[in-house]
């Protein structure tokens, strides 16, 4: 008879997922060992193992749960039949609430991703290509010129990313400008700066 699951198993697998992001974050992925992840997030190695097989199947967890919800907020963002303006200024405003609300998650994608195995490296990168793909496609339908310069909307939505993605470096949430303004902001820069390359 199969083994039933424990009604706490996701809400466990979580806590677990969770304490790894903020331990990779703060001391690295390689400084980190599974005893230090059992010893901060008052675990039991056993039971992490329950769960995981490896550190690296942790690792992958707290990357892919990030890169997946990034997909699912930009979806939402650009479903519908508003302006791509509109749509890409929703999709900043939701990014930016995922990347205060899961920082350390994000840290450990932009500093960690290279600790994966490859084929899992991959399937992490395939994501991000479609959050990319997902941006040009709404600075192209923005500014259509884009599309006549060999790799315009790829750079414009390379900056795009490159103004959000490593806020977390310095950005301050209960600071004098709020995650929403900063999204307004990077979204105002992004459409001037195609605007005025379309000239």
């Amino acid at each position: 008879m199969a083994r039933t699951q424990a009604a706490d198993y996701d809400e466990r697998k979580e806590a677990i997922v969770n304490t790894a992001a903020t331990l990779f974050a703060r001391e690295g992925y390689n400084g980190a060992s599974v005893a230090d992840l059992a010893k901060r997030g008052k675990f039991s190695k056993s039971l992490i193992y329950h769960y995981y097989q490896s550190k690296d199947d942790i690792l992958f967890d707290v990357m892919i749960s990030h890169v997946r919800a990034l997909e699912e907020a930009a979806k939402e963002a650009t479903a519908g039949v508003d302006p791509p303006a509109r749509k890409l200024r929703e999709l900043a405003h939701r990014f930016m609430a995922l990347y205060v609300g899961a920082a350390d998650r994000h840290k450990v994608l932009l500093n960690d991703l290279d600790n994966l195995p490859k084929a899992r490296r991959a399937e992490i990168v395939a994501v991000q290509r479609r959050l990319i793909e997902i941006v040009q496609k709404l600075l192209v339908e923005i500014e259509p010129s884009l599309k006549r310069k060999s790799g315009a909307a790829f750079s414009a939505a390379m900056l795009f990313f490159g103004q959000i993605n490593w806020t977390h470096t310095w950005f301050d949430p209960r600071g004098p400008v709020s995650a929403g303004a900063l999204a307004e902001m990077a979204v105002d820069v992004t459409l001037g700066g195609i605007r005025k390359a379309a000239e």
